[in-house]
Protein backbone atom coordinates (compact mmCIF):
# COMPACT_ATOMS: atom_id res chain seq x y z
CA UNK A 1 0.00 0.00 0.00
CA UNK A 2 2.70 2.26 0.68
CA UNK A 3 4.41 1.31 -2.99
CA UNK A 4 0.95 3.23 -4.28
CA UNK A 5 1.44 6.29 -1.94
CA UNK A 6 5.55 6.43 -2.45
CA UNK A 7 4.87 6.12 -6.80
CA UNK A 8 1.85 9.32 -6.17
CA UNK A 9 4.69 11.40 -4.49
CA UNK A 10 7.41 10.40 -6.63
CA UNK A 11 5.56 11.65 -9.64
CA UNK A 12 5.53 14.94 -8.57
CA UNK A 13 7.88 17.47 -10.25
CA UNK A 14 7.99 20.49 -8.32
CA UNK A 15 9.27 21.12 -4.75
CA UNK A 16 7.32 19.98 -1.51
CA UNK A 17 6.56 21.38 1.78
CA UNK A 18 5.37 19.21 4.94
CA UNK A 19 3.68 19.74 8.00
CA UNK A 20 4.23 18.04 11.27
CA UNK A 21 1.17 17.65 14.12
CA UNK A 22 1.83 15.83 17.19
CA UNK A 23 -0.04 14.53 20.34
CA UNK A 24 -0.04 11.76 22.90
CA UNK A 25 -2.76 8.94 23.02
CA UNK A 26 -4.29 7.71 26.16
CA UNK A 27 -1.44 5.25 26.50
CA UNK A 28 0.72 8.13 26.81
CA UNK A 29 2.60 7.28 23.44
CA UNK A 30 4.01 10.06 21.26
CA UNK A 31 2.90 10.52 17.93
CA UNK A 32 4.12 12.58 14.83
CA UNK A 33 2.16 13.21 11.49
CA UNK A 34 3.58 14.15 8.58
CA UNK A 35 1.82 15.83 5.68
CA UNK A 36 3.10 16.46 2.01
CA UNK A 37 1.81 19.39 0.00
CA UNK A 38 2.22 20.65 -3.21
CA UNK A 39 0.95 22.21 -6.16
CA UNK A 40 0.22 20.47 -9.74
CA UNK A 41 0.95 21.24 -12.99
CA UNK A 42 -2.77 22.49 -13.65
CA UNK A 43 -2.32 24.32 -10.65
CA UNK A 44 -4.40 22.46 -8.29
CA UNK A 45 -3.57 21.87 -4.37
CA UNK A 46 -2.25 18.46 -3.49
CA UNK A 47 -1.65 17.27 -0.27
CA UNK A 48 -1.02 13.48 1.51
CA UNK A 49 -0.40 11.91 4.49
CA UNK A 50 3.04 10.93 4.31
CA UNK A 51 3.29 9.15 7.82
CA UNK A 52 2.05 8.56 11.70
CA UNK A 53 5.01 8.32 13.56
CA UNK A 54 5.61 6.64 17.30
CA UNK A 55 8.07 9.29 18.29
CA UNK A 56 10.21 7.38 20.82
CA UNK A 57 11.15 8.25 24.71
CA UNK A 58 12.19 10.92 25.21
CA UNK A 59 10.53 12.18 22.59
CA UNK A 60 13.02 15.08 21.85
CA UNK A 61 14.28 17.20 19.16
CA UNK A 62 16.70 14.67 18.15
CA UNK A 63 14.62 11.85 18.26
CA UNK A 64 11.63 13.79 16.04
CA UNK A 65 14.16 15.17 13.15
CA UNK A 66 15.32 11.36 12.93
CA UNK A 67 11.98 10.23 12.48
CA UNK A 68 11.22 12.91 9.98
CA UNK A 69 14.55 12.53 8.19
CA UNK A 70 13.58 8.40 7.57
CA UNK A 71 10.48 9.10 6.43
CA UNK A 72 11.74 12.09 3.99
CA UNK A 73 14.10 9.64 2.61
CA UNK A 74 11.31 6.72 2.45
CA UNK A 75 9.54 9.06 -0.18
CA UNK A 76 12.53 9.82 -1.76
CA UNK A 77 11.73 13.42 -1.43
CA UNK A 78 14.70 14.43 1.40
CA UNK A 79 16.13 16.37 -1.40
CA UNK A 80 12.72 18.24 -2.77
CA UNK A 81 11.42 19.27 0.81
CA UNK A 82 11.06 22.96 0.62
CA UNK A 83 9.80 23.72 4.16
CA UNK A 84 8.72 22.31 7.10
CA UNK A 85 5.39 23.81 9.18
CA UNK A 86 5.85 23.23 13.07
CA UNK A 87 3.13 23.30 15.93
CA UNK A 88 5.31 25.94 17.19
CA UNK A 89 7.29 23.48 20.21
CA UNK A 90 10.47 23.93 21.26
CA UNK A 91 11.29 20.19 20.22
CA UNK A 92 9.90 20.77 16.99
CA UNK A 93 12.02 23.80 16.43
CA UNK A 94 15.05 21.99 17.11
CA UNK A 95 14.33 19.30 14.67
CA UNK A 96 13.74 21.53 11.92
CA UNK A 97 16.25 23.15 12.53
CA UNK A 98 19.08 20.49 12.75
CA UNK A 99 17.16 19.54 9.26
CA UNK A 100 17.96 22.82 7.62
CA UNK A 101 21.76 22.17 8.81
CA UNK A 102 21.55 19.20 6.85
CA UNK A 103 19.95 20.21 3.79
CA UNK A 104 22.26 23.31 3.75
CA UNK A 105 25.66 21.04 4.26
CA UNK A 106 24.20 18.99 1.45
CA UNK A 107 23.49 22.21 -0.79
CA UNK A 108 20.20 20.84 -2.12
CA UNK A 109 18.46 24.31 -2.02
CA UNK A 110 16.75 26.47 0.36
CA UNK A 111 14.53 25.28 3.35
CA UNK A 112 12.94 27.35 5.77
CA UNK A 113 11.22 26.01 8.70
CA UNK A 114 7.47 28.24 10.07
CA UNK A 115 5.46 28.22 12.96
CA UNK A 116 2.66 27.50 12.78
CA UNK A 117 0.83 30.70 12.38
CA UNK A 118 -2.76 29.65 13.99
CA UNK A 119 -1.30 28.38 16.58
CA UNK A 120 0.16 31.42 17.29
CA UNK A 121 -2.72 33.55 17.05
CA UNK A 122 -4.55 31.18 19.29
CA UNK A 123 -2.46 31.28 21.87
CA UNK A 124 -2.54 35.38 21.22
CA UNK A 125 -6.33 34.88 21.85
CA UNK A 126 -5.77 32.71 25.12
CA UNK A 127 -3.36 36.12 26.66
CA UNK A 128 -6.88 38.55 25.44
CA UNK A 129 -9.43 36.66 27.40
CA UNK A 130 -7.58 35.30 30.24
CA UNK A 131 -8.96 38.65 32.50
CA UNK A 132 -12.37 37.38 31.15
CA UNK A 133 -11.76 33.49 31.71
CA UNK A 134 -14.15 33.28 34.73
CA UNK A 135 -17.15 35.53 33.43
CA UNK A 136 -16.80 32.91 30.15
CA UNK A 137 -17.49 29.46 32.17
CA UNK A 138 -19.95 31.14 34.04
CA UNK A 139 -22.04 32.37 30.67
CA UNK A 140 -20.76 28.40 29.45
CA UNK A 141 -22.56 26.67 32.36
CA UNK A 142 -25.62 28.79 31.79
CA UNK A 143 -25.40 27.96 27.72
CA UNK A 144 -25.08 24.10 28.74
CA UNK A 145 -28.08 24.32 30.68
CA UNK A 146 -29.67 25.89 27.64
CA UNK A 147 -28.38 23.25 25.18
CA UNK A 148 -29.59 20.30 27.51
CA UNK A 149 -33.48 21.65 28.32
CA UNK A 150 -35.75 22.10 25.39
CA UNK A 151 -38.21 24.22 26.64
CA UNK A 152 -35.39 26.82 27.78
CA UNK A 153 -34.39 27.00 24.54
CA UNK A 154 -37.28 27.07 23.04
CA UNK A 155 -38.03 30.13 25.69
CA UNK A 156 -34.91 32.09 24.55
CA UNK A 157 -35.85 31.58 20.82
CA UNK A 158 -39.06 32.85 21.46
CA UNK A 159 -37.41 35.40 24.09
CA UNK A 160 -34.59 36.72 21.23
CA UNK A 161 -37.11 36.96 18.90
CA UNK A 162 -39.61 39.10 20.67
CA UNK A 163 -36.62 41.77 21.66
CA UNK A 164 -35.05 41.54 18.21
CA UNK A 165 -31.87 40.01 19.75
CA UNK A 166 -30.91 38.29 16.84
CA UNK A 167 -31.49 34.34 16.09
CA UNK A 168 -29.83 31.62 17.80
CA UNK A 169 -29.84 27.84 16.59
CA UNK A 170 -29.51 25.26 19.40
CA UNK A 171 -27.39 23.70 20.72
CA UNK A 172 -25.08 26.73 20.81
CA UNK A 173 -21.17 25.96 20.25
CA UNK A 174 -19.83 26.12 23.89
CA UNK A 175 -16.87 24.88 23.48
CA UNK A 176 -13.53 26.15 25.07
CA UNK A 177 -12.16 26.82 21.96
CA UNK A 178 -12.08 30.14 20.33
CA UNK A 179 -15.57 29.41 18.39
CA UNK A 180 -16.84 28.74 22.00
CA UNK A 181 -15.50 30.85 23.96
CA UNK A 182 -16.78 33.82 21.42
CA UNK A 183 -20.20 32.61 21.39
CA UNK A 184 -20.44 32.95 25.00
CA UNK A 185 -19.34 36.70 24.51
CA UNK A 186 -21.80 36.99 21.59
CA UNK A 187 -24.69 35.99 23.38
CA UNK A 188 -24.43 38.10 26.20
CA UNK A 189 -23.63 41.35 23.94
CA UNK A 190 -25.93 40.50 21.62
CA UNK A 191 -29.03 38.72 23.20
CA UNK A 192 -28.25 40.14 27.27
CA UNK A 193 -32.02 40.63 27.95
CA UNK A 194 -33.45 37.73 26.62
CA UNK A 195 -30.47 35.83 28.55
CA UNK A 196 -31.63 37.91 31.64
CA UNK A 197 -35.67 36.93 30.97
CA UNK A 198 -34.27 33.25 30.84
CA UNK A 199 -32.48 33.67 34.53
CA UNK A 200 -35.21 35.02 36.41
CA UNK A 201 -37.95 33.05 34.71
CA UNK A 202 -35.96 29.47 35.73
CA UNK A 203 -34.59 31.05 38.71
CA UNK A 204 -36.55 28.47 41.26
CA UNK A 205 -34.42 25.69 39.13
CA UNK A 206 -31.39 27.76 38.14
CA UNK A 207 -30.97 30.14 41.30
CA UNK A 208 -29.27 33.32 40.60
CA UNK A 209 -25.48 31.98 40.11
CA UNK A 210 -25.93 32.63 36.58
CA UNK A 211 -26.92 36.65 36.58
CA UNK A 212 -24.25 38.87 35.28
CA UNK A 213 -23.24 42.20 37.45
CA UNK A 214 -22.86 45.43 35.77
CA UNK A 215 -19.09 44.91 36.06
CA UNK A 216 -19.24 41.44 34.30
CA UNK A 217 -21.31 42.93 31.38
CA UNK A 218 -18.80 45.67 31.33
CA UNK A 219 -16.26 43.45 30.90
CA UNK A 220 -17.79 41.56 28.29
CA UNK A 221 -18.73 44.11 25.95
CA UNK A 222 -15.28 45.76 25.80
CA UNK A 223 -13.87 42.16 25.16
CA UNK A 224 -16.51 41.43 22.42
CA UNK A 225 -16.07 44.33 20.85
CA UNK A 226 -11.79 44.17 20.98
CA UNK A 227 -11.94 40.71 20.02
CA UNK A 228 -14.67 40.87 17.00
CA UNK A 229 -11.44 41.80 14.52
CA UNK A 230 -10.23 38.47 15.79
CA UNK A 231 -13.23 36.82 14.67
CA UNK A 232 -13.52 38.12 11.67
CA UNK A 233 -9.86 37.45 10.83
CA UNK A 234 -10.11 33.62 11.88
CA UNK A 235 -13.84 33.42 9.73
CA UNK A 236 -10.72 34.83 6.49
CA UNK A 237 -8.23 32.49 6.97
CA UNK A 238 -10.36 29.54 7.49
CA UNK A 239 -12.82 29.90 4.65
CA UNK A 240 -9.59 30.72 2.53
CA UNK A 241 -9.42 28.41 -0.11
CA UNK A 242 -5.29 28.83 0.00
CA UNK A 243 -4.32 30.37 3.24
CA UNK A 244 -1.10 31.48 1.79
CA UNK A 245 1.73 33.03 3.72
CA UNK A 246 1.87 36.21 2.17
CA UNK A 247 -2.83 36.57 3.24
CA UNK A 248 -1.82 34.85 6.47
CA UNK A 249 1.18 37.89 7.14
CA UNK A 250 -1.39 40.33 5.99
CA UNK A 251 -3.83 39.41 8.14
CA UNK A 252 -1.28 39.02 11.43
CA UNK A 253 -0.21 42.68 10.48
CA UNK A 254 -3.78 43.97 10.94
CA UNK A 255 -4.33 41.89 14.56
CA UNK A 256 -0.75 43.36 15.35
CA UNK A 257 -1.79 47.09 14.37
CA UNK A 258 -5.53 46.26 16.80
CA UNK A 259 -3.42 45.12 19.31
CA UNK A 260 -0.81 48.21 19.69
CA UNK A 261 -3.62 50.81 19.26
CA UNK A 262 -5.57 48.79 21.80
CA UNK A 263 -2.18 48.88 24.62
CA UNK A 264 -1.37 52.65 23.23
CA UNK A 265 -4.81 54.04 23.83
CA UNK A 266 -5.53 56.08 26.98
CA UNK A 267 -9.14 55.27 26.86
CA UNK A 268 -8.35 51.52 27.06
CA UNK A 269 -9.68 49.93 30.08
CA UNK A 270 -6.83 48.33 32.06
CA UNK A 271 -7.98 44.94 31.65
CA UNK A 272 -7.73 45.62 28.18
CA UNK A 273 -3.81 47.49 28.15
CA UNK A 274 -2.86 44.81 30.36
CA UNK A 275 -3.59 41.38 27.58
CA UNK A 276 -3.12 43.81 24.62
CA UNK A 277 0.89 43.62 26.22
CA UNK A 278 0.76 40.39 26.64
CA UNK A 279 -0.86 39.57 23.20
CA UNK A 280 1.44 42.13 21.41
CA UNK A 281 4.97 40.51 22.75
CA UNK A 282 4.05 36.95 21.16
CA UNK A 283 3.12 39.13 17.69
CA UNK A 284 6.71 40.20 18.01
CA UNK A 285 8.35 37.24 18.64
CA UNK A 286 6.08 35.04 15.99
CA UNK A 287 7.18 37.86 13.21
CA UNK A 288 11.08 37.42 14.59
CA UNK A 289 10.14 34.25 13.68
CA UNK A 290 9.13 34.46 9.95
CA UNK A 291 10.82 37.61 8.70
CA UNK A 292 13.23 36.50 6.59
CA UNK A 293 13.73 36.45 2.50
CA UNK A 294 12.09 32.75 2.24
CA UNK A 295 8.82 34.08 3.37
CA UNK A 296 9.61 37.60 1.54
CA UNK A 297 9.95 35.43 -1.71
CA UNK A 298 6.69 33.34 -0.90
CA UNK A 299 4.66 36.72 0.30
CA UNK A 300 5.09 38.77 -2.74
CA UNK A 301 4.38 35.83 -5.10
CA UNK A 302 0.84 36.15 -4.03
CA UNK A 303 -0.42 38.08 -6.41
CA UNK A 304 -3.27 39.67 -3.94
CA UNK A 305 -0.44 40.99 -2.02
CA UNK A 306 3.27 41.51 -3.63
CA UNK A 307 5.19 44.17 -2.11
CA UNK A 308 2.54 46.64 -1.03
CA UNK A 309 0.55 44.73 1.41
CA UNK A 310 3.59 43.34 2.85
CA UNK A 311 3.86 44.31 7.02
CA UNK A 312 6.63 46.83 7.21
CA UNK A 313 8.73 44.22 9.22
CA UNK A 314 9.36 42.05 6.33
CA UNK A 315 9.55 44.81 3.74
CA UNK A 316 12.93 45.35 4.13
CA UNK A 317 15.31 46.53 1.40
CA UNK A 318 17.51 44.21 0.66
CA UNK A 319 14.91 41.10 1.06
CA UNK A 320 13.82 41.90 -3.28
CA UNK A 321 17.29 42.27 -4.25
CA UNK A 322 17.71 38.38 -2.34
CA UNK A 323 14.63 37.33 -3.83
CA UNK A 324 15.64 38.21 -7.18
CA UNK A 325 19.11 36.95 -6.79
CA UNK A 326 16.91 33.72 -6.10
CA UNK A 327 14.77 33.66 -8.64
CA UNK A 328 18.17 34.49 -11.52
CA UNK A 329 20.16 31.44 -9.92
CA UNK A 330 17.28 28.81 -9.40
CA UNK A 331 14.42 29.36 -12.21
CA UNK A 332 15.77 31.55 -14.72
CA UNK A 333 16.82 28.67 -16.85
CA UNK A 334 16.52 25.43 -15.39
CA UNK A 335 13.30 24.83 -16.68
CA UNK A 336 13.77 25.85 -20.52
CA UNK A 337 16.39 24.06 -21.72
CA UNK A 338 18.34 25.65 -24.86
CA UNK A 339 15.77 24.87 -27.65
CA UNK A 340 13.21 26.83 -26.39
CA UNK A 341 15.44 29.80 -25.38
CA UNK A 342 16.67 28.97 -22.41
CA UNK A 343 20.88 28.24 -21.68
CA UNK A 344 22.21 24.85 -20.95
CA UNK A 345 25.48 24.88 -19.07
CA UNK A 346 26.29 21.44 -19.59
CA UNK A 347 27.32 22.30 -23.13
CA UNK A 348 29.50 24.69 -22.10
CA UNK A 349 31.37 22.16 -19.85
CA UNK A 350 31.77 20.17 -22.73
CA UNK A 351 32.54 22.42 -25.11
CA UNK A 352 35.01 24.00 -23.49
CA UNK A 353 37.88 24.59 -25.09
CA UNK A 354 36.72 23.70 -28.54
CA UNK A 355 33.97 26.58 -29.35
CA UNK A 356 34.93 29.30 -31.81
CA UNK A 357 35.54 32.99 -30.59
CA UNK A 358 32.44 33.71 -32.02
CA UNK A 359 30.31 30.75 -30.74
CA UNK A 360 31.54 32.10 -26.94
CA UNK A 361 30.45 35.60 -27.85
CA UNK A 362 27.09 34.29 -28.76
CA UNK A 363 26.64 32.20 -25.69
CA UNK A 364 27.32 34.96 -23.46
CA UNK A 365 24.86 37.15 -25.70
CA UNK A 366 22.26 34.04 -24.66
CA UNK A 367 23.06 33.93 -21.54
CA UNK A 368 22.55 38.28 -20.76
CA UNK A 369 19.08 37.64 -22.95
CA UNK A 370 18.45 35.23 -20.48
CA UNK A 371 18.86 36.97 -17.32
CA UNK A 372 17.29 40.22 -18.84
CA UNK A 373 14.23 38.40 -19.82
CA UNK A 374 13.76 36.45 -16.47
CA UNK A 375 14.39 40.02 -14.60
CA UNK A 376 11.86 41.57 -16.63
CA UNK A 377 9.27 39.01 -15.54
CA UNK A 378 10.07 39.74 -12.10
CA UNK A 379 10.15 43.38 -12.58
CA UNK A 380 7.05 43.53 -14.75
CA UNK A 381 4.93 40.90 -12.31
CA UNK A 382 5.91 43.79 -9.26
CA UNK A 383 4.72 46.69 -11.42
CA UNK A 384 1.34 45.68 -11.75
CA UNK A 385 -1.44 46.55 -8.55
CA UNK A 386 -2.36 43.37 -6.49
CA UNK A 387 -5.18 41.46 -7.78
CA UNK A 388 -8.16 41.90 -5.11
CA UNK A 389 -7.91 39.88 -1.73
CA UNK A 390 -10.87 37.24 -3.14
CA UNK A 391 -8.99 36.60 -6.02
CA UNK A 392 -7.85 33.03 -6.22
CA UNK A 393 -4.63 32.53 -6.11
CA UNK A 394 -4.18 29.06 -8.06
CA UNK A 395 -6.49 30.41 -10.73
CA UNK A 396 -4.50 33.61 -11.41
CA UNK A 397 -1.52 31.64 -11.85
CA UNK A 398 -2.89 29.31 -13.81
CA UNK A 399 -4.51 31.89 -16.34
CA UNK A 400 -0.50 34.10 -15.83
CA UNK A 401 1.73 31.42 -16.48
CA UNK A 402 1.59 32.07 -20.04
CA UNK A 403 2.99 35.72 -19.55
CA UNK A 404 5.37 34.85 -16.48
CA UNK A 405 6.60 31.51 -17.51
CA UNK A 406 9.72 31.29 -15.33
CA UNK A 407 8.46 33.11 -12.53
CA UNK A 408 5.63 30.65 -12.42
CA UNK A 409 7.58 27.68 -11.69
CA UNK A 410 8.73 28.91 -8.65
CA UNK A 411 5.42 30.46 -7.22
CA UNK A 412 4.35 26.46 -7.69
CA UNK A 413 7.09 25.85 -5.28
CA UNK A 414 6.51 28.45 -2.95
CA UNK A 415 2.94 29.49 -2.98
CA UNK A 416 2.89 25.65 -1.72
CA UNK A 417 4.46 26.93 1.42
CA UNK A 418 2.15 26.20 4.30
CA UNK A 419 1.31 29.04 7.32
CA UNK A 420 -0.29 26.18 9.26
CA UNK A 421 0.75 22.95 10.37
CA UNK A 422 -3.14 21.61 10.29
CA UNK A 423 -6.00 23.06 8.92
CA UNK A 424 -6.76 26.25 10.98
CA UNK A 425 -10.52 25.17 11.83
CA UNK A 426 -8.96 21.93 13.73
CA UNK A 427 -7.42 24.86 16.09
CA UNK A 428 -10.40 27.15 16.54
CA UNK A 429 -13.27 25.23 16.30
CA UNK A 430 -15.20 22.45 17.99
CA UNK A 431 -14.03 20.11 15.09
CA UNK A 432 -10.90 20.05 16.32
CA UNK A 433 -12.45 18.18 19.84
CA UNK A 434 -13.46 15.15 17.45
CA UNK A 435 -10.00 15.19 16.14
CA UNK A 436 -8.32 15.10 19.54
CA UNK A 437 -10.62 12.03 20.77
CA UNK A 438 -10.51 9.90 17.65
CA UNK A 439 -6.56 10.23 18.29
CA UNK A 440 -6.42 10.01 21.57
CA UNK A 441 -8.76 6.94 21.79
CA UNK A 442 -7.04 5.32 19.32
CA UNK A 443 -5.11 1.40 20.78
CA UNK A 444 -0.86 1.73 19.33
CA UNK A 445 -1.45 -1.10 17.03
CA UNK A 446 -4.25 0.22 14.75
CA UNK A 447 -3.01 3.87 15.54
CA UNK A 448 -0.42 4.09 11.88
CA UNK A 449 -2.57 2.11 9.89
CA UNK A 450 -6.40 3.31 10.66
CA UNK A 451 -4.95 6.95 9.94
CA UNK A 452 -2.90 6.88 6.95
CA UNK A 453 -5.41 4.41 5.04
CA UNK A 454 -8.46 6.68 5.93
CA UNK A 455 -6.02 9.89 4.54
CA UNK A 456 -4.80 7.98 1.25
CA UNK A 457 -8.26 6.85 0.57
CA UNK A 458 -9.80 10.13 0.65
CA UNK A 459 -6.79 11.70 -1.36
CA UNK A 460 -8.17 9.75 -3.96
CA UNK A 461 -4.94 7.09 -3.96
CA UNK A 462 -6.04 3.84 -5.00
CA UNK A 463 -4.41 1.76 -2.96
CA UNK A 464 -3.92 -2.20 -3.69
CA UNK A 465 -2.63 -5.34 -1.46
CA UNK A 466 -1.74 -8.16 -3.07
CA UNK A 467 -3.13 -6.52 -6.68
CA UNK A 468 -6.47 -6.04 -4.65
CA UNK A 469 -7.90 -2.82 -4.48
CA UNK A 470 -8.99 -1.89 -0.77
CA UNK A 471 -12.35 -0.98 0.68
CA UNK A 472 -11.55 1.38 2.90
CA UNK A 473 -15.31 1.46 4.13
CA UNK A 474 -15.21 -1.87 4.70
CA UNK A 475 -11.63 -2.36 6.07
CA UNK A 476 -12.94 0.22 9.51
CA UNK A 477 -16.00 -1.33 10.09
CA UNK A 478 -14.18 -5.32 10.07
CA UNK A 479 -11.79 -2.79 12.27
CA UNK A 480 -14.46 -2.11 14.72
CA UNK A 481 -16.18 -4.92 14.71
CA UNK A 482 -12.74 -6.23 16.00
CA UNK A 483 -12.26 -3.84 18.48
CA UNK A 484 -15.59 -4.30 19.66
CA UNK A 485 -14.58 -8.41 19.61
CA UNK A 486 -17.33 -9.71 17.51
CA UNK A 487 -14.76 -10.09 14.73
CA UNK A 488 -16.08 -13.76 12.98
CA UNK A 489 -18.86 -13.88 15.18
CA UNK A 490 -21.42 -16.14 13.13
CA UNK A 491 -24.62 -15.53 15.42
Amino acid sequence: MREDVRSCVERVNSRVSVTLDFWTSFEQISYMSIVAKWIDESWSFQKILLDVCHIPFPCGGSEIYETLVKVLKMYNIDDRVLSCTHDNSTNAMHACHTLKEDLDSREVGPFCYIPCAARTLNSIIDDGLRTTKPVISKIREFVLVMNSSLEISEDFIQLSTAYQEGSWKFPLDASTRWSGNYQMLDIVRKAGKSVDAIIRKYEGSLGNKFLLNSAEKNAVNFMHSYLEPFYKTINNICTSKVPTIGLVLFFMDHIAEITASCRDSRHSPDLLKNAAEEMAKKIRNYNNLVCNTFTYMTAILDPRIKIELLPETLNLGNYLEEARAHFLRNYSAVHFPLSTGGYNSVQDIEDKGSVSFAEEIARKKRRASINSASIDELTQYLSEPPASIPTDVLDWWKVNSVRYPRLSMMARDFLAVQANSVAPEEIFFSRGDESDKQRFCMPHQSTQYMLCIKSWNQSGVKLKYKSTEIDYERLMELAAAAENGHFGDKS
